[in-house]
């Protein structure tokens, strides 16, 4: 929740300035709590956030730590520790040797390559960058670029977990699309396996949303994600002659309502929305009332997707 290069700091969520001193951070806190009370009227899923806020910065030693990770404070330095900004940065080569699924493409590559890029033309023309991935330079940075990264991170997450899924799924990640959204449309993810084939989207908001009428509301959300995703997906299917069972969104657990919720179709297609840590457990057994894909067709729509599919 806290993160992401999406979402409000700790000090936004409480409403309270970076320096201030401990009294009145405890006081912000207090009031927070009152405000957001869902008894009294407030939101359960602020009210949370208002908790977890107090968690990393209510005593001295979380309240450093938590300075240092996320650039705050004259002395702040990046903490490279697990849980910082060094999340932020491409994941380490995997060295264990365990069969995992097959994987083509280069997941979050796209985004990551143009967060780049752009992070140092906003920075300016001789500014040298250090480190792009400086977490108050990423605070900083305006929110269509923090977007970038913040989806970047959210396609690596997902494809580690379907990576242990196994050898009996093949995964393609930043499958280009075309179509409606234009020349830079493309589809995060397409997972295939025994439960069927998905078109998997994985998204950060920054925060929880909500859904309405099958797609996602709220200030945080771009356009219309899960309609994108499925004209997409249309693209690819007629391009390469294969059905594909249903759609699935990704979004980290602190964003979502419930772990697994199956909104049923949308233009045809089932469509899941699910947390990161179900993802796994829903692309193993497949979205309720989805065509499940076995024996020869499972060789047969690889051998398609293989020779149609082409890297954003």
């Amino acid at each position: 929740m806290f993160d992401s290069p999406l979402s409000a700091s700790a000090y936004e969520v409480l409403i309270v300035d970076p320096g201030a001193d401990d009294e009145t951070l405890r006081k912000a806190y207090r009031l927070r709590l009152r405000q957001t009370h869902p008894d009294t009227g407030g939101d359960a899923a602020v009210f949370i956030q208002v908790q977890r806020a107090w968690e990393l910065v209510g005593t001295p030693e979380a309240r450093a730590a938590y300075d240092r990770g996320h650039g705050f404070g004259e002395t702040a330095a990046p903490d490279y520790s697990a849980g910082s900004g060094a999340g932020w940065r491409p994941p380490a080569a995997r060295t264990d040797t365990r069969p995992r699924a097959r994987s083509l493409g280069q997941p979050g590559g796209w985004r990551r390559e143009r967060y780049l890029a752009l992070i140092r033309e906003w920075a300016g023309r001789g500014v040298t960058l250090d480190d792009p991935y400086d977490p108050a330079l990423v605070r900083s940075a305006p929110v269509a670029l923090r977007r970038l990264l913040a989806d970047a991170l959210a396609e690596e997450a997902t494809a580690r977990i379907v990576a242990d899924l196994g050898m009996g799924y093949t995964v393609w990640h930043d499958v280009a699309a075309g179509g409606r959204g234009g020349s830079d449309a493309k589809i995060d993810h397409i997972v295939l396996g025994p439960s069927g084939l998905y078109g998997v989207l994985s998204e950060d908001f920054g925060g929880p949303v909500r859904l309405r009428r099958g797609e996602f509301t709220g200030d945080g959300v771009p356009g219309a994600p899960i309609a994108e995703l499925l004209a997409n997906m249309r693209t690819i299917a007629r391009a390469a002659g294969v059905r594909f069972s249903g759609a699935i969104v990704v979004l980290p657990d602190e964003d979502v309502l419930q772990p697994i919720d199956e909104i049923g179709k949308v233009r045809g297609l089932r469509v899941a929305v699910v947390s990161r840590s179900a993802l796994a457990t829903v692309l193993r057994r497949g979205v309720t009332g989805a065509r499940d894909i076995g024996g020869n067709e499972v060789f047969d729509v690889r051998t398609r997707l293989q020779q149609t599919v082409r890297f954003a």
